[in-house]
């Protein structure tokens, strides 16, 4: 990846004058590439997985992680540098710690269908959340959000950078170039 692309998502990321309580998350998706567990499993910051109790390696190793980042972390790095183009995370800012915030989200790991069949709701994977976010009615984006202030994503070009925020149930996005 290009200096200039990653310091545009670190910008978008950490924007000038972001409140210093402010905190940036991943929701990595270990099933992308077999390269996210040993990253995540290897870094010092904050993580947990989203899936709960004692889960076979396998699953362990494919599993969603949160993580809290660093602006100048080499973890924070290396999933730009490596995972932008591909898919790896969708990226968030909150002003809650990661246990509440976890808690919030895996609210959302399971979903039914209209036969009523329970599903696994990728919704952390950026091609999924880019186009579940518009479908949202006002409530459903207020739960979604919750605590979340905003969701920083991939576009469909690994060159775009979108935001979602949730203003009073109106889904606000923006794009601007890596």
């Amino acid at each position: 990846m290009p200096d200039s692309t990653l310091v545009r998502v670190l910008e978008a990321l950490w924007p000038p004058g972001l409140p210093a309580h402010m905190a940036v998350f991943a929701i990595v998706d270990g099933a992308r590439d077999e390269r996210i567990y040993a990253a995540v499993k290897g870094t010092f910051l904050p993580k947990d997985c989203l899936y709960s109790g004692d889960l076979p390696w396998q699953l362990q190793m494919t599993a969603p992680y949160l993580v809290q980042l660093e602006r100048e972390d080499r973890f924070t790095r290396y999933l730009i540098d490596t995972g932008w183009g591909s898919h790896w995370a969708t990226f968030l800012r909150t002003e809650t710690g990661i246990k509440r915030l976890r808690r919030h989200l895996r609210e959302f790991l399971r979903v039914r269908d209209e036969s009523g069949k329970r599903l696994i709701f990728r919704y952390y994977d950026p091609r999924v959340l880019r186009v579940y976010l518009p479908t949202c009615w006002p409530a459903e984006l207020d739960t979604f959000f919750g605590p979340i202030s905003a969701f920083i994503t991939g576009g469909e070009e690994p060159s775009e950078i979108l935001e979602f925020r949730n203003e009073g149930g109106t889904l606000v996005s923006a794009a601007r170039s890596a």
